[in-house]
């Protein structure tokens, strides 16, 4: 059994395909800068956001974005490394994401265009 896990009361639901820290770029009016939220990449191809891992199960995401057919890739623009960033299809926001490591993004890049391309 794993503690803090909701597995064995579901045992037939899929694990998330990935799941971790990212920072994403925050452009409110008030707000600008990055911010340390927990990301899981779901089977269905959705990404659900949360202020913190202990959140993921027990709030709602603060968003549901659905990945299939969304542009994703590397971004230089912004002067920052592992940065990457996700198009929707839906909708016309932009979404930028930074790794703590290349091999971070390079994971979090492989399942994401898994998730665009199912």
């Amino acid at each position: 059994m794993v503690v803090g896990s909701d597995i064995s009361r579901y045992p037939n639901t899929p694990r998330p395909t990935c799941r971790g820290y990212l920072h994403k770029r925050t452009q409110s009016a008030i707000l600008k800068g990055w911010r340390k939220r927990w990301f899981v990449l779901k089977h269905n191809g959705h990404l659900h956001y949360y202020r913190h891992k202990k959140d993921e199960g027990k709030c709602r995401p603060l968003e549901v974005t659905k990945l299939e057919g969304a542009e994703i890739g590397v971004d230089t623009s912004l002067g920052k490394p592992f940065v990457f960033k996700c198009i929707p299809q839906s909708g016309n926001r932009i979404f930028y994401f930074c790794a703590t490591s290349n091999q971070e993004m390079k994971r979090w890049l492989e399942a994401m265009d898994k998730a665009v391309h199912p």
